[in-house]
């Protein structure tokens, strides 16, 4: 039996006259009552292989079941194509039928669908031309990242998926349980007695790997994470998810500015492979949705980030004359409409550093002046903040201060303190959200189209 050959390789084939065997799934089919022309598509690439078939040479029962979606085996001769934007095509030989499909109920026509549409089939979706390309850009992104840090000497660490702790502060976590919700035990007070609990304590889906990641890079040097995470915000927005995957490295013997160092590299790296290795469905997505996408995605490689305090970007901001819907004062947190004023006004990313203290998490490292710590936010063009960062605080006195303010359980991070007492030193890390990026690279306008099965409020489908 003819094995099968990728539709990608068949199309970049020159062994015109050989046999093959092609397999995938019918987007089309047009002709007339001699011959057939039939684009397969296997999911390889986002271009389709032309199918001839003679109608003389196969069944009118075979015929009449090649519909739109239908799964196909095909096996004939790969010969040079005369038809328009192709270079090769099948003489067909042989046709099997190795899936129909109702040509009545399916519901990908050759007709255009909202995104909306999409999302109520997302079983299907990944069918289309816009969703193969998203997915295998997605693709390319996540072998990128495993390539950039191995190359690099980081080691990738697993690290948990249910925890006890909340790395953000923020609360909006996910419990995990096996008590009957129904009728759980109480403690004397009434309240829910997690003693019984399935860990013996109250547990939740983990909002970041930090803290365990920061654990890694204090004995293996350089690691990474890349995991799902999880956070029960309640925001129906187009940037926001419930489940979502972040890549995390976490380096000892890191400052601030080796941290950024390494940020922007990764982020040219990881535009640069994809325009390298994903250069057909970037194509499609430029000509199809956004025509600025493959500039957008240059200009990224191409400029050296710009750097500046978040004090500067205050007196900026203040100081453009320009009217904001979120009025800016140094203290607050800067709102999607200052990022991309701060983009545009230096044509390039724009790494800001030494935010208020206040306004940042408790485990970054606090500066001199007792007003400002060593974080970091890298905003890009149309997406706004894609990273965020710091150098950690490695005094443990500092850091049990900070804890004690923010009202943060202190007796539940015991082991997260255990490393700034045995053998501390300086290291710093950052966190990249996976589908942020790959919106930013694919140019699409809402962040549930760049995860094949988007977690939402309300929607936990599939």
């Amino acid at each position: 039996m003819l094995s099968h050959t990728l539709i990608k390789n068949l199309l970049a084939s020159t062994t015109f006259g050989t046999e093959v065997n092609a397999r995938g799934w019918v987007r089309t089919r047009r002709g007339n009552k001699n011959i057939a022309f039939i684009a397969l598509n296997d999911g390889s690439t986002i271009h389709s292989i032309q199918v001839v078939a003679e109608m003389s040479k196969f069944s009118e029962d075979l015929m009449k079941k090649i519909t739109t979606g239908c799964c196909l085996s095909v096996t004939g001769d790969l010969v040079q194509s005369h038809g328009k934007g192709q270079t090769v095509e099948i003489q067909a030989k042989q046709v099997e039928i190795l899936g129909e499909a109702d040509a009545e109920t399916f519901p990908l026509q050759k007709k255009e669908h909202t995104m909306e549409f999409l999302r109520e089939i997302a079983h299907l979706r990944p069918r289309t031309n816009t969703f193969g390309a998203v997915f295998r850009i997605r693709h390319h992104l996540a072998f990128a990242i495993h390539k950039f840090f191995n190359d690099r000497n980081f080691y990738y660490l697993h690290t948990p998926i249910i925890t006890g702790s909340d790395a953000e502060g923020a609360g909006e976590m996910f419990h995990v349980s096996t008590l009957n919700a129904a009728n759980p035990p109480r403690n004397p007070d009434g309240s829910v007695n997690f003693a019984e609990d399935f860990f013996g304590k109250e547990t939740n889906l983990t909002v970041s790997g930090q803290l365990e990641g920061e654990l890694g890079a204090l004995a293996l040097g350089l690691i990474y994470t890349f995991g799902p995470t999880f956070r029960a915000e309640n925001s129906n927005t187009p940037r926001h998810l419930a489940e979502f995957w972040m890549i995390e490295p976490e380096m000892a013997f890191h400052d601030i500015n080796d941290n950024m160092d390494l940020a922007e590299e990764m982020l040219k790296y990881l535009v640069s492979y994809v325009l390298e290795h994903g250069a057909d469905d970037l194509q499609f997505l430029n000509d199809r949705y956004d025509k600025e996408l493959l500039a957008r995605l240059r200009s990224v490689t191409e400029k050296k980030f710009a750097r500046i305090t978040y004090t500067t970007a205050v007196d900026m901001l203040t100081t453009s004359g320009k009217t904001f819907e979120y009025p800016v004062k140094w203290g607050s947190d800067l709102q999607k409409e200052h990022e991309t004023f701060l983009v545009e006004k230096h044509n390039a990313p724009v790494i800001i550093t030494d935010y208020p203290r206040e306004i940042k998490a408790f485990y970054m490292k606090q500066n001199d002046d007792g007003k400002t710590v060593r974080g970091m936010d890298i905003l890009f063009p149309w997406i706004g903040e894609i990273i965020g960062g710091s150098q950690r605080e490695e005094n443990l006195e500092k850091l049990q201060q900070r804890i004690r303010e923010m009202k943060l359980p202190e007796k539940e991070l015991w082991w997260y303190l255990d490393t700034r007492k045995f053998g501390t030193c300086v290291h710093s890390g950052f966190g990249l959200g996976f589908e942020r990026l790959a919106l930013f690279v694919t140019g699409m306008s809402n962040i549930r189209d760049v995860i094949p099965f988007p977690r939402t409020p309300k929607n936990a489908e599939f």
